[in-house]
């Protein structure tokens, strides 16, 4: 299984990001995803969700109206569309694999590739 996740960056308040994942070595399609984010010294923070089954998503409530997932399922790779961004968006963010639990659970998830760092500064 490998998740490789891109698309991080310097940005500025208030600007924009697309972070893309891409997937191999599991049935991509049947699998919901979600991305994780982990600011230096903190806890790891779940950001948002899409189950496999119907495309339904889920959001923190901290970037809820700002970032939008999706995923594309012919080109196994998943994606997080950044805007408003906030100094406190600044993070390392991986994309994952559902497990089992909620939803809005970090510990529901059990792959994570090595992430893309974004840094949200003027």
């Amino acid at each position: 299984v490998q998740l490789q996740a891109y698309g991080g960056g310097l940005v500025q308040p208030g600007g924009s990001l697309r972070l893309s994942c891409a997937a191999s070595g599991f049935a991509f399609s049947r699998f919901s995803l979600g991305w994780v984010r982990q600011a230096p010294g903190k806890e790891i923070e779940w950001v948002s969700a899409i189950k496999a089954a119907d495309g339904t998503t889920y959001y923190a409530d901290s970037v809820k109206g700002r970032f939008t997932i999706s995923r594309d399922n012919a080109k196994n790779t998943l994606y997080l569309q950044m805007s408003g961004l906030k100094p406190s968006d600044t993070a390392r963010y991986y994309c994952t694999t559902y497990d089992r639990g909620p939803y809005h659970d970090v510990d529901s998830y059990n792959r994570r590739g090595q992430g893309t760092q974004v840094t949200v500064s003027s």
